[in-house]
């Protein structure tokens, strides 16, 4: 018969390893291409840049590419933004994805 190895309630736990911090691929500050999807609309594109502005205050409106889907019900936005930390393209990223026009962020 072998003994449990499970625990005892009260006993001293090991402790967690600290969380690793893993390095960036991404240098900053860099432009980096934001993908975003949703249906053509009338605002769409004005609200994304809005929000682009939002996180990039030098946003360039001239560097934005548009293109809409084959049939013509979707339409792709590609926001080229200055990022500057991974927080601010994390930030970002939830905001673009709660945005109740937004279908897909890439």
């Amino acid at each position: 018969m072998t003994e449990s190895t499970a625990p005892q309630p009260g006993a001293p736990q090991p402790s967690a390893s600290p969380p690793v911090e893993r390095a960036s691929l991404i240098e900053y500050p860099s432009v980096f291409p934001i993908k975003v999807m949703g249906q053509k609309a009338d605002g769409f594109v004005a609200a994304m840049v809005h929000v682009a502005q939002q996180f990039d205050p030098g946003f360039d409106m001239s560097r934005v590419e548009l293109r809409e889907s084959s049939a013509g019900r979707y339409q792709g936005i590609t926001l080229n933004i200055t990022a500057t930390s991974r927080e601010q393209l994390d930030e970002l990223y939830r905001t673009l994805t709660t945005h109740p026009m937004v279908k897909v962020v890439l």
